[in-house]
């Protein structure tokens, strides 16, 4: 079942009377509970992609159904509503509250999701139930991340987003947290999708989507995708 359909977006900013066309009717349906990696290379619209699923950003034309819900033409607050609900965020900055402590910074999302789920328990799922009680200058920096992906869980989203996760880590802690994402999609039914020019990454996906140029021009499906262990980082 399509959980993500896009039907001829195109996302063009203006400046003065200059265009430059981000995205240029893309055309994708993506399935429920899948892992799933966006390719390109920079400027090929890649994050500009994840912003318009997101509802970060609206497109200038075109339908996006999420769910079988239209996020196309959603106002600002009904959008603010669709983030709250529907998506979490991964990104490479970790953005925690430094001055907040694991848990709190987890618990940060029970005032704006309607259907949170526990923070010890998400903490649990990532391995950090040790460190609840610490300050995020007390983490290492895969630590940090794995705190920024238990609060995204914790939202109880239906998609999350992840813009380039391992991106400042080195590579022994990028590979417990795609672990620890890809156990997301498989085990809890979780649509992964994550931004990345990582090629290695797209070896462990169900599907690999290719943007260059603001278009995408592939989308495969993989029928046996490599578990973490197997691919040669």
């Amino acid at each position: 079942m399509a959980i993500v359909e896009f039907r001829d977006v195109s996302r063009v900013y203006k400046n003065g009377e200059h265009e430059q066309r981000a995205l240029d009717h893309v055309n994708l349906s993506l399935e429920e509970g899948k892992f799933i990696v966006v390719l390109g290379p920079s400027g090929a619209g890649k994050s500009t992609l994840l912003n318009l699923l997101g509802g970060l950003d609206s497109p200038t034309s075109g339908t996006i159904v999420v769910g079988g819900k239209d996020i196309s033409t959603l106002t600002n607050n009904e959008l603010a509503d669709y983030r709250a609900s529907s998506v979490g965020f991964v990104f490479q900055s970790y953005n925690l509250i430094p001055t907040l402590t694991v848990i709190e910074n987890v618990a940060l999302v029970k005032e704006i999701a309607p259907h949170p789920l526990s923070s010890h328990d998400m903490l649990k799922a990532v391995g950090l139930e040790d460190h609840i009680h610490n300050f995020p200058s007390e983490l290492s920096g895969g630590e940090q991340q794995r705190v920024s992906i238990a609060r995204a869980l914790a939202k109880n989203p239906k998609i999350l987003l992840c813009d380039e996760p391992t991106g400042a880590l080195d590579s022994e802690t990028g590979v417990l947290v795609l672990k620890l994402l890809l156990s997301m999609a498989r085990d809890l039914g979780k649509t992964i999708i994550i931004v990345t020019h990582n090629q290695s990454i797209a070896k462990m996906a169900d599907t690999v989507i290719r943007v260059k140029s603001g278009r995408v021009v592939s989308c495969e499906d993989q029928a046996h995708p490599l578990t973490v262990e197997e691919v040669e980082w």
